[in-house]
This record gives structure tokens, sequence and C-alpha cells, in this order.
């Protein structure tokens, strides 16, 4: 796979209005590095690109594997408007359905496992961490973190996984460029953003959500398991179960965890 260098992301990027660019042959977590950036005063949509992260990171801390040259690790800082300050949970789904529609135009069908995994054939090629920098009680800053297995090297030892992980090698039958494909993902994250404030935001991530109508066990913040049919989502993006024992549940991302039912 052609290697990262700042000089080739900065050519493949010239025509989209980045608020500025880091690129890292190494490091150990471009959402830090943009967290830390924010706090500076980094610029909306100031990206933070690196080919290798050593201590990437997912929901609940857990490590995301990123060896060198095999992956996209990118975190972007977005300064919200007044409006967009409203709909901060939406800023995960941004990440999410950026990568869909990215993987559509290479052919690919993929669904948005709530909040915040991408799965093309029910195994999970992307992750998004959106994190926030706040002033007071006012949000600062959203960094939005993506990190997509792209050559077979990517995935994990099965091992220290808890969800199935493919690559877009491996569902493709393809080496996708890397260069293109972050390409494909900020046009898309810069269109969508446009729309985050609207009824249709929701509605386009509710369209790609996993398990839609099937059954699937959900676990909350306190280590409840609930077990129901998944409905779609509230206008706020909470998650909508139909239980198994009646009645309508609504579940907030956070810590909230979900999978099929076996």
């Amino acid at each position: 796979m052609t290697p990262f260098t700042g000089k080739k992301i900065e050519a493949a990027l010239r025509d989209l209005p980045l608020g500025g660019l880091r690129y890292y042959a190494s490091t150990t977590s471009t959402n830090n590095l943009a967290l830390s950036w924010a706090a500076e005063g980094a610029p909306d949509l100031a990206l933070v690109v690196a080919d290798e992260q050593t201590a990437g990171r997912g929901r609940f801390d857990r490590r995301w594997y990123t060896p060198a040259g095999s992956a996209l690790a990118i975190s972007l800082v977005i300064r919200p408007n007044l409006q967009e300050a409203q709909f901060i949970a939406r800023f995960t789904a941004l990440g999410a359905l950026s990568v869909c529609e990215a993987l559509r135009s290479m052919g690919l069908r993929s669904e948005v496992k709530w909040p915040n995994d991408v799965l093309v054939d029910r195994r999970k090629v992307c992750g998004v961490l959106a994190e926030t920098v706040w002033f007071g009680e006012h949000v600062e800053a959203v960094v939005v973190g993506i990190g997509v297995n792209v050559s077979a090297a990517s995935i994990p030892d099965p091992a220290r996984l808890n969800f199935t992980a493919a690559s877009l090698e491996t569902e493709s039958g393809t080496h996708p460029g890397r260069l293109p494909l972050l390409h494909s993902i900020l046009e898309q994250a810069l269109a969508w953003r446009l729309r985050l404030c609207e009824r249709v935001f929701i509605r386009e991530w509710e369209a790609r959500l996993a398990f839609l109508e099937e059954m699937v066990v959900v676990q909350d913040d306190q280590g409840n398991a609930h077990t129901g049919r998944l409905k779609g989502l509230g206008m706020d993006g909470s998650l909508r179960l139909a239980l198994t024992s009646g009645g309508v549940a609504t579940f907030q991302g956070g810590e909230v965890q979900l999978r099929p039912q076996l």
C-alpha cells in the first residue's frame, strides 16, 4: 500500500476547505492530538492524520488497532455554530454516515451499528469516536475520530475483539487507495454537516441502521441487558427498542452497547 506523506495528503486534499493539517508517521492517538490542538485554538476543520497509532482509542477506552500502512486514522476538529451545538449527539453519526457514503462509491453496502460502528456484511470495518472540548457550559469544539480498516493487515487478532472485524480489502477483493478514500470521507463529512440540524439527518441515519426490525440485546450503563426489536431512532438520536417484556425503551449513546440476539 502506498505510504502516506504529509505532502501527498496535502496534494490529495487541496480542493477541500480544511482549516489545517497535521500528519504523523506514528503517534499514540489522533484524537488526543486533535483534542490538544483544539484546546490550543485549532480552526474549524483542522485535521490530524496518522499512518500508525500505537494507542488509538475507541469507545470505553478500548484500543483501536492501527498498524503502519494498513488503515485510515484521522481526527477532524469541528467548531460547532450555535445551531450545531444543540445537536452534539449527532456528530458521531456524522462520521459514520460519511464513511457509509464513501464506501457506497466503492460499491460496498454498509450499515451503522448504533451508535458508532460501520459494518460491511455485518462485520466491523470502521469505528467513530466523537469527543468534545468544553468552555464552561459551552462546547468549543468536537473532535470526530474515524478509524477504517483498509487492508487485511489492519484486522486485529480475533481474540482481542468483541465484534467480528473485517477490512475493505477483504470485503471488496481489491486494495482501495487510502488517499482517495480519505478525500471521499471528508467530502461527505462536509456535505452531511450542512444537514446535521435537519430532520432528514436522523431519517438517513435511521435508514442505515444495522439490525433494524431485528431482535437485539442492549446493555445499559448499569450493565443491565434489555432484549427487544430495534425500532429505529428518536429525533435526538436515541435508540428505540420494543422490549420483549412489553413497552418501548429508549437509550442514549454513552456507555450503551448493542449486539444482535444470538
